[in-house]
């Protein structure tokens, strides 16, 4: 048994998350004697380790990942002390658990008990919780290695569904998850994914040669450097007509600015008329020291009164972080936290 050290309940060896207040329980209080078909995998760490990270999740984020197994599938927990209780099943991870419990044992999110002298909510001929409603369609992110092979799957358990690190399996590794991310809602045949106001974002990945039309305010990621598109205006002159030095000349249409942490800028370069190139060895804003840029990486253009960025073929991809509920395809990749999953939609 592991003993709470908040609390001071005692939870079952296999436990995550104490079941009297909700807290994490410590990994290595107790040996793991549950082998009902192993724990939770814990996320997919990047293998370059000691390396410095920023508020934002800058590092690591593309680097390799270690193979990974789908999340093991729990059995019913018993009651502890109870007898012939009703389970109750997870709004947020559709793990069961016994009515005696207050948080799930498998993510620690606080459970919605039926009432006293309430008809049981499994029992009821209502329409199941959305936790436990099969989706229309399969949806399974397959983790990427940098060089691009799979290292291990998820299934999503339903059609609304939010990932993070609070819920487990592959995810609960990763510090640079939210604890609730990204929500995932398939519905009359089309997938779409939101954030749900998570710390480091969500980003989808550009299909190579493909310019994506942006905004001012929008973020990019390439390799470790998370840029945003910023607008660049003149300020005017005084009351006596004195032009106020490193106003912006004529032909450039914004900025771009390094995101070195929260609510910090590095360096800033113009945008002309006539665009950007960026990358790692050629261009005209260079990354040199960061291995992850391609030598040639992608390109920001301004047409018509828009900005576009396109992907020039890079190896390690060009990220736009999404703002909104946006629309997936198969074969679409996002990156979350130091991690990169491949759409993976079957009908």
């Amino acid at each position: 048994m592991i003993t709470c050290p908040k609390c001071n309940k005692e939870n079952q060896d296999h436990y995550k998350f104490c079941l009297g207040c909700g807290s994490e329980l410590p990994r290595d209080a107790s040996p793991k004697k549950f082998a009902s078909g192993g724990t939770p995998p814990q996320g997919i760490p990047a293998v370059r380790p000691g390396a410095v990270t920023d508020d934002m999740g800058a590092k690591g984020a593309v680097a390799q990942f270690p193979p990974a197994a789908p999340a093991a599938v729990h059995p019913p927990i018993a009651a502890q002390g109870a007898s012939s209780t009703v389970p109750v099943v997870c709004k947020d991870c559709g793990h069961t658990n016994a009515q005696t419990n207050r948080f799930c044992a498998s993510c620690g999110a606080k459970l919605v008990l039926p009432k006293a002298g309430s008809v049981p909510a499994m029992a009821s001929p209502a329409a199941p919780p959305v936790a436990s409603t099969p989706s229309a369609m399969t949806v399974v992110l397959t983790a990427l290695r940098a060089d691009g092979s799979e290292a291990g799957s998820y299934t999503l358990p339903s059609a609304t569904f939010t990932i993070g690190r609070d819920v487990g399996a592959i995810f609960a590794g990763d510090n640079y998850l939210s604890p609730r991310h990204a929500t995932f809602v398939s519905k009359n045949g089309k997938l779409t994914v939101r954030d749900e106001s998570s710390l480091n974002g969500v980003y989808r990945k550009l299909y190579r040669d493909e310019p994506i039309a942006v905004m001012i305010g929008d973020v990019f990621r390439i390799g470790q450097e998370i840029v945003r598109f910023e607008a660049l205006s003149a300020m005017p002159a005084t009351a006596d007509g004195v032009e106020r030095l490193g106003s912006p000349s004529k032909g450039y249409v914004g900025r771009i600015a390094l995101i070195i942490g929260r609510d910090a800028s590095g360096n800033s370069f113009p945008i002309p008329e006539t665009g950007l190139h960026l990358g790692r060895e050629r261009g005209d804003v260079l990354f040199p020291e960061d291995g992850y840029v391609s030598g040639l990486h992608c390109r920001i253009s301004y047409e018509r009164g828009q900005l576009f960025v396109t992907d020039l073929g890079s190896s390690n991809g060009t990220f736009i972080r999404i703002s909104s509920e946006v629309d997936l395809i198969d074969g679409d990749v996002l990156l979350m936290g130091q991690q990169l999953f491949r759409i993976n939609i079957q009908a």
